[in-house]
């Protein structure tokens, strides 16, 4: 018992350090091998190591020595075995550092879906994605299928495409990727939101009614851009003020002058053909 407390006691600031940082590095070792041919093969030494320890509790002398013999020149073999995924693992921590890859950053996630939102506002097509913050929303959805992917420009527009199995419902966003798609949300019941708005939009109040969720919905029948924040909608948005809106309630940093002046230009410039277009 007072060498186990002896033991304890004796453990230093330094040596807790050095736990962490090999963990953290068997952590990204097996991230980066998972679902790879290095997996595979681990997997396959695995079972050697398992019949190792068996020749050796059962004293079986001829596998012992087979063993003994491949350990010896064991370290070579894996550099071998290991070289291609060792030589990409190496060009990726050079690249991007070993911390990069983690999370996308969320500036990124909110361009990609400003963009899906215009390209389906433009060909009106119907959507609704909510961005969770702080309360966990999964106990205001009913319906709900797990995605778990990357936010894109593609997959969300995929999701929303008519007649497409997942294109009901909201999209939820958790920890900057697609938790859910097809989830179906609270309807509003303040009286002081117009009788003419969609369901769409009555389910983007009613989940930022309840929670501090973030959404943002795109029109099926008018092509318009919203979002709802506190129960609030904010209805025909131009790309702007959507950008400016959910830059701010999430938290990410102001869209540079460049990015503000190109955005107006093209806003000017898609005014003006609509303009020729009208007369």
């Amino acid at each position: 018992m007072y060498d186990y407390i002896n033991t304890i006691l004796s453990i230093k600031l330094t040596d807790i350090l050095d736990i962490i940082i090999v963990s953290i590095l068997i952590y990204f070792a097996i991230k980066f091998a998972v679902g790879t041919r290095a997996w595979q093969i681990i997997t396959g030494l695995s079972i050697l190591l398992i019949i190792w320890i068996i020749a050796k509790v059962l004293e079986l002398s001829t596998l012992e020595w087979i063993f003994d013999n491949i350990l010896s020149i064991g370290m070579f073999l894996l550099i071998v075995i290991f070289q291609p995924e060792l030589r990409r693992g190496l060009a990726k921590l050079g690249e991007k550092g070993i911390f990069a890859g983690i999370t996308i950053p969320q500036k990124k996630i909110i361009d990609d879906i400003i963009r899906a939102c215009s390209f389906m506002a433009e060909r009106k097509i119907g959507a609704l994605i909510v961005f969770e913050r702080n309360v966990d929303l999964t106990h205001y959805i009913e319906g709900q299928v797990i995605i778990d992917a990357q936010p894109s420009l593609e997959l969300i527009i995929t999701i929303f495409t008519p007649q497409t199995p997942l294109h009901d419902g909201a999209v939820i966003i958790r920890n900057k990727r697609i938790a859910y798609a097809r989830a179906f949300l609270p309807l509003t019941i303040n009286p002081e939101i117009a009788e003419d708005v969609g369901t769409r939009h009555r389910a983007a109040a009613g989940i930022t009614e309840e929670t501090d969720a973030v959404a943002i919905i795109v029109s099926e029948e008018r092509g318009e851009i919203s979002i709802a924040v506190d129960g609030k909608l904010y209805k025909n948005l131009d790309i702007l003020t959507v950008r400016k809106k959910l830059n701010k309630l999430l938290g990410v940093e102001k869209p540079s002058k460049f990015t503000i002046l190109r955005e107006k230009l093209k806003k000017e410039k898609d005014e003006i053909k609509e303009k020729i277009n009208t007369d």
